[in-house]
């Protein structure tokens, strides 16, 4: 009998949940502060899909916390998406895909690979970029293997 009501109760609360995801945001929902920044947006705010709702109010409440800088460098990324074509962006949206579905410590272990890449003078990167580019792609994958499975550097 117990068991029958925390069933029960667990269905309710999974379909109330389904339903608030459902509805989406309100705009009288919104912060003043995303309001502002939203504002072109506000005509057609109850067009847009509830989960796109959300969507733009989480990046919205992003944008309010970023510093100047951060947001120069947002600005510069939206730019460089805007520039590309569907093909290029549905290939950025795969790479995206694949790197979150690796674990923490990948994810961590290629951000530093990264990181260290764009630390290197000019002329090494071009090196680098030219000699990946002469292998043939078993040879990528095997050197791409290879790095995975290698400590990094200290």
């Amino acid at each position: 009998m117990k068991a029958n009501r925390l069933v029960a109760l667990g269905m309710a609360l999974f379909a109330f949940a389904g339903a608030a995801h459902a509805q989406g945001i309100a705009w009288d929902g919104l912060s003043e502060a995303q309001q502002r920044l939203l504002a072109p947006h506000e005509t057609r705010w109850t067009e847009l899909d509830p989960l796109r709702q959300q969507q733009i109010a989480r990046g919205a409440e992003r944008w309010l916390e970023m510093n100047g800088r951060d947001r120069g460098a947002a600005q510069d990324r939206f730019a460089i998406w805007r520039g590309m074509s569907d093909e290029q962006r549905a290939n950025a949206r795969q790479r995206y895909e694949e790197f979150r579905r690796l674990s923490p410590a990948e994810r961590t272990r290629l951000i530093d690979v990264y990181r260290r890449y764009r630390m290197m003078p000019l002329e090494r990167r071009l090196a680098l970029r030219e000699r990946f580019r002469e292998l043939t792609p078993e040879q990528r994958q095997t050197l791409r293997d290879r790095r995975l499975r290698q400590p990094l550097p200290r």
